[in-house]
């Protein structure tokens, strides 16, 4: 495909199965068949045809019925009369053409309708997919390390003690589910505990994750378990390509990759059970400690009950906090200070900061004063006086800081992010950060990053509202979206410096810089940020979704992060259209549609491609055009619809011809060679790859020629040039290696290892082969998979083993994504079959990859002929 803003290498490309289609709803719904799939929606129209089948499907009730049986149940659960709900407003979650619902309601409406908790949670599910609020719920940071342990960290024996008595080396996991109040200290008790276990015994494995159950602000809802599967998979070495989509597979992924460890599993501030089930290991060894503030009922845990402090704590963590502050005339001051914070750990913290920063004054100052304050009645909660105090006491400069900070619409920063939010330099920034640390208003994680505690953000973003005017609270949130869309572009320049004029300008700021010296500071600073990028493209205006989406693009398609790229580009899309920027939509709908083409969506794939060309054609954008005509002849391709892929893929190349797109040029030449090949026009393939090699050298893109020669490569075996064929993979084996494009050096290695074995060098093609196999394993790309596993089982033919070749090919067979590679593998199991003497076997493989091949045109199938025709003639004949 054309390596546009939103390129990717021909090597990398994903070849979803059939299976992978999504359909849908139905026009009809047939009597006694299961209620309709919330799931299968696509749009918010969607959804209510949907709901509008589930009418049907539940007896097709009255309006007015379905309004009383939500009522009914709203007033059970405590509702005033007052918001119950009118007989129009149950109507118009039926009626078309909305561009918005109260999503409370429809999932009233489903309930009413089909009360099933599982059905209903699918149909809350697809709504939060439809809406921004998935966007949000996806974007997870995971860690593979606890936070570091709290210095004064004071008393909770009892509860150590029930941590240190689960027995994690019987048959099941161990769960412990801490629960109490905001600020009681859980997360500060998992995380000691984490510490002190492992002092006897280290852990092979740290997860730790915030679940953001009840984080303050509702623009950051409770995360999605699917998506911090997808942060542990990664942490647990599973390629981004390979993290199932599924949650019931990522799941499965999960308990397989931590089966056999020590692992210590922290779920932080989770919201509800269900938010939980999915993030637990099953097996011995691994301890998850679970916090919220509700009881979860988590089957086989251990519920750890936290409560405040008793007096005698509080006292105790104040002494160790403030030890060398005088207690002054009143010995009780202490006791006073404690008993005015609630015996609250954070409000106790918050204090003993403030206390430190007052110097000349005892306890029984602080004392004092707390009593004033609460006589005035200025403050009702410890929490609200020790964080009120500890504001207060600041500077103003650093108040503002703390008000800017908490308008980050991520999970946490750095000190570059706080210089871009405060407008400050790099210096001052630090300084501010590790005094606020020192106030216990802020929390500080790995690598210099920074969060808040809920309690202190809420608190932090209401003296911001308050305080702030609304123009300099934009300012500050346009200096932290010009921070991250001018390092993302530089680090994206650094990572893939050839493909710099195909991204878009992005001018210099007049910010810090953040470092990125090299290719490895680039990748560390993108998989760093990449969920506070994305969180700060749901709240970016639309002319900076548009930057990040485009400048992100290769990034997100390498690393595999595609539900990231479904809401960046989705929200591009959204603001582009809002804007009436029919350019920046193009560009959007493009780019989106290679995502769900990667997803294996191809009709949403092409119904987004299909929109991006009427708008190109309509700007006059011919390169814009050719990127939309790629895309379809990628999904041809994906589908075995070759004659049609050439035919896009031919029109996109006289597109980019048109435009002057050289480069766009050479990539199309490598999938219009590649498409003929398949094809058997051995020929055209040979001029279509030796044109787009050399256009490519002309170029200095060495990514393209590579690609090019190792398409060539494939074409001389087929043509019976064996020592051309290895000539080919071999020098781009070599230049994918000095790129580092580990994709382009699994498919030469598979590539090289064919050839070797067409030349009877059997050892070598098998050492390659596996080198092949480890790759495509690593990278998860499963089609490589298949095809190494493929090259395997002919070697070993090859080599008289049909019994090993039998079994690779069998392995093969649960792998292959496409037709044409399910085409081989029952071609390879005939021959293995033959050679066995199983020859009714052998016939029935053989008879399934002849009809694959001749649905597909290739060939191949004129193989398959001459096969089937010997064994027909000489059925006792055996074939090696």
């Amino acid at each position: 495909m054309i390596p546009t803003d939103s390129e990717r290498s021909a090597p990398a490309r994903r070849r979803p199965g059939l299976n992978g289609v999504v359909a849908g709803f139905g026009d009809r719904l047939d009597r006694g068949a299961a209620p309709p799939d919330p799931g299968e929606a696509r749009s918010l129209d969607d959804l209510i045809a949907g709901l509008r089948l589930l009418k049907i499907w539940g007896g097709d009730p009255s309006y007015k019925t379905i309004g009383d049986r939500v009522n009914a149940a709203w007033t059970a659960a405590g509702r005033p009369p007052g918001e119950l709900a009118r007989k129009t407003t149950v109507v118009d979650c039926f009626r078309p053409g909305r561009r918005r619902v109260n999503a409370d309601l429809v999932v009233e409406v489903v309930r009413a309708l089909h009360p099933d908790a599982g059905y209903v949670a699918q149909w809350r599910q697809a709504l939060r997919v439809i809406s921004a609020e998935t966007g949000a719920a996806t974007l997870v940071r995971a860690l593979d390390a606890l936070p570091e342990d709290l210095a004064e960290f004071t008393g909770r024996a009892a509860e150590l003690d029930r941590f240190a008595a689960l027995d994690l080396d019987g048959g099941a996991v161990g769960i412990a589910v801490v629960e109490g109040m905001a600020g009681v200290g859980k997360t500060g008790l998992a995380i000691h505990a984490g510490h002190v276990l492992a002092r006897d015994r280290p852990w092979d494995r740290v997860l730790f994750v915030d679940l953001r159950g009840f984080h303050p602000d509702p623009a950051q809802p409770p995360a999605d378990p699917a998506a911090v599967l997808d942060g542990f998979l990664r942490l647990l070495g599973v390629p981004g390509q390979r993290i199932p989509h599924d949650l019931d597979e990522r799941a499965a992924l999960y308990r397989e990759r931590l089966a056999g460890s020590r692992a210590l599993v922290v779920l932080d501030n989770a919201a509800d059970t269900d938010q939980v089930g999915p993030l637990l290991p099953d097996g011995p060894g691994c301890l998850v400690l679970v916090t919220s503030r509700r009881g979860l009922d988590v089957p086989g845990a251990v519920r750890v009950p936290v409560d405040v402090f008793t007096s005698d704590e509080a006292v105790d963590l104040l002494r160790r906090a403030v030890p060398d502050i005088p207690t002054g005339e009143d010995p009780s001051a202490p006791v006073r200070v404690a008993l005015r914070c609630g015996y609250l750990p954070l409000a106790l913290g918050l204090i003993a900061a403030h206390m430190r920063a007052k110097p000349g004054w005892t306890v029984g100052d602080h004392a004092d004063r707390l009593d004033e304050l609460h006589d005035l009645r200025r403050l009702d909660s410890g929490v609200e006086l020790a964080l009120g105090l500890s504001y207060r006491r600041l500077p103003e400069g650093r108040r503002r800081v703390v008000r800017l900070l908490a308008l980050h619409p991520g999970a946490d920063f750095d000190v570059h992010a706080a210089a871009a939010l405060a407008g400050t330099d790099l210096d001052t920034a630090a300084e501010d950060l590790l005094r606020l640390r020192e106030d216990h208003l802020l929390r500080q994680g790995g690598s210099g990053r920074y969060s808040f505690h809920d309690l202190v953000r809420d608190y932090a973003a209401t003296r911001a509202a308050d305080e702030e005017r609304p123009v300099d609270r934009r300012a500050a949130l346009a200096r932290l979206f010009e921070h991250h869309l001018c390092t993302a572009s530089r680090a994206m320049d650094v990572l893939l410096p050839a493909e710099r004029h195909r991204r878009p300008t992005v001018a210099p700021s007049g910010l810090p810089p953040v470092p990125i010296p090299d290719v490895d500071a680039a990748r560390t600073w993108l998989d760093t940020e990449r969920a506070n990028l994305v969180a700060t493209a749901v709240h970016a205006p639309a002319e900076h979704v548009a930057g990040l989406a485009a400048v992100l693009f290769r990034f997100l398609d390498q690393g595999g992060h595609y539900r990231d790229g479904l809401v960046l580009h989705g929200h591009a899309l959204e603001a582009a259209r809002r804007s009436g920027d029919l350019a920046a939509e193009a560009l959007a709908a493009t780019n989106l549609g290679i995502v769900h083409w990667q997803l294996g969506d191809l009709p949403r794939a092409m119904d987004l491609a299909r929109r991006a060309m009427v708008l190109a054609r309509d700007l006059g954008d011919r390169r814009g055009e050719a990127r939309t005509l790629d895309i379809l002849g990628a999904v041809a391709e994906s589908l075995g619809r070759y004659e049609e892929s050439v035919g896009h893929t031919a029109r996109a190349l006289e597109l980019a011809r048109e435009a002057g797109d050289r480069s766009g040029e050479a990539y199309l030449l490598i999938s219009l060679g590649n498409c003929h090949r398949r094809l058997g026009r051995y020929g055209e393939a040979v001029d279509h790859l030796e044109r787009a090699i050399a256009l490519s050298r002309e170029l200095g893109d060495h990514f393209g020629e590579s690609d090019a020669l190792d398409h060539l490569g494939l074409v001389h075996q087929r043509l019976g040039r064996h020592q051309e064929a290895v000539d080919c993979h071999r020098a781009a084996l070599d230049r994918f290696r000095e790129l580092g494009y580990r994709v382009g050096e699994a498919h030469a290695l598979n590539n090289l290892g064919s050839s070797y074995r067409l030349l009877g060098r059997t050892v070598e093609a098998a050492e390659h082969h596996r080198l092949a196999l480890d790759r495509f394993r690593e990278l998860g790309i499963a089609d490589g998979e298949a095809d190494a596993l493929n090259g395997l089982g002919e070697t070993s033919l090859a080599d008289g083993h049909p019994d090993r070749a039998h079994a690779r090919h069998t392995a093969a067979l649960g792998l292959a994504g496409d037709r044409f590679g399910l085409a081989r593998t029952r071609t390879g199991l005939g021959d293995a079959c033959l050679a066995l003497g199983e020859e009714e076997h052998a016939r029935e493989h053989w008879e399934l990859a002849r009809s694959l091949y001749a649905e597909l045109g290739v060939p191949e199938a004129d193989d398959l002929d001459a096969r089937l025709a010997s064994l027909g003639a000489s059925p006792g004949s055996r074939r090696g």
